[in-house]
């Protein structure tokens, strides 16, 4: 089955159940090792998936093993899958930049929200959240590199962003996200988190709903655990490489 988003046509087979028993298998050993090492509680660490361009079949997939967590970057992908897998109890997320004309779709389909970095989109979450649903759980991104592309609040502002939100209802805020510079030097690697944590410190101190610190991804969650993460946000370690092919659209 080949299902089509935009201009990728992923291959919804390409990893079967083996591969995605095996690799949540590994994942999980080595989320444990790296808490362990650290000194922490394995259980203090929760595994959000992130399974943009990956189909619901493979979700539906990693569900049936007890991952109930995922993380989507793209609207319209994220609200197919959604609706796909409704007969399931899972929590998604969403991790994307969020435009203004869409946050009445994420208010009402999703149950966090990660990259709040404006007031207004905070705002607007707030306002559109239906009332028939439990508050929406947010986190503030904090922009850490100077890469183009990469949102998030500067750190000298969040803390007046996080007084703000604070104060909306239909709101809980949860803690801080980041994604770090994309770079092998440990060193730099370590400095980014080491801050991260001092941040998500000061946030925690002040709010009694903050608990989360959502960093590290595939290739540094270990280093991120070690610094204090609560939250690792894995795709590729998880799913296997993307296996999917690029299309004209006429």
């Amino acid at each position: 089955m080949l299902l089509l988003y935009g201009r990728i046509r992923l291959h919804s087979n390409y990893a079967n159940s083996m591969d995605i028993d095996t690799r949540k298998e590994q994942l999980d050993q080595r989320i444990n090792s790296a808490a362990r090492r650290a000194g922490r509680d394995p259980s203090e660490i929760r595994l959000l998936a992130v399974s943009k361009t990956r189909s619901a079949c493979t979700i539906r997939t990693l569900a049936s093993l007890g991952q109930k967590a995922f993380g989507e970057n793209y609207l319209q992908e994220a609200l197919d899958k959604i609706q796909q897998l409704a007969d399931l109890e899972l929590e998604w997320h969403f991790i994307g930049q969020i435009q203004r004309n869409k946050t009445a779709a994420v208010a009402a389909n999703f149950d966090w929200v990660q990259s709040i970095d404006r007031l207004i989109i905070a705002e607007r979450l707030s306002a559109q959240r239906p009332t028939d649903k439990k508050a929406i759980n947010v986190c503030i991104q904090v922009r850490m590199s100077q890469e183009t592309g990469k949102g998030g609040v500067l750190p000298e502002d969040l803390l007046p962003l996080a007084e703000a939100i604070n104060s909306l209802p239909g709101i809980v805020m949860r803690g801080l996200m980041a994604i770090p510079e994309n770079t092998t030097d440990p060193e730099k690697q370590k400095m980014a988190f080491r801050e991260m944590y001092r941040l998500y410190s000061i946030l925690k101190r002040q709010y009694d709903s903050v608990d989360t610190l959502s960093m590290g991804m595939s290739g540094d969650f270990g280093l991120a655990i070690a610094e204090g993460s609560t939250m690792i946000r894995v795709g590729t370690a998880l799913f296997g490489p993307r296996d999917y092919i690029k299309e004209k659209v006429k």
